[in-house]
């Protein structure tokens, strides 16, 4: 059975509450993910997957917020540090 707050995917029910919200912002929903983000257990991709899919309204900020936490970022490149310094 499901639990009032939410599910294994949205444990607090913070993106499904994101949906309800008339007006929210695009950096509401960003606040929004964060805390989600923090709270979910397992592969984030897969579950923001499953969200997407769940709550389909394509033009809602929540849904441009999840689109882009699918998004793999760059890996970061050393910078700096001895080895970059130039040797005599």
């Amino acid at each position: 059975m499901r639990s009032p707050k939410g599910d294994a995917l949205d444990p607090k029910g913070l993106v499904a509450e994101a949906y309800k919200i008339e007006g929210i912002t695009p950096a509401e929903c960003r606040s929004i993910f964060l805390d989600w983000a923090l709270n979910v257990q397992g592969d984030t991709a897969a579950a923001i997957a499953v969200l997407l899919e769940r709550h389909s309204p394509a033009d809602h900020p929540m849904s441009q917020v999840l689109r882009e936490g699918l998004v793999v970022g760059e890996r970061p490149r050393r910078r700096g540090g001895w080895r970059s310094r130039e040797r005599p």
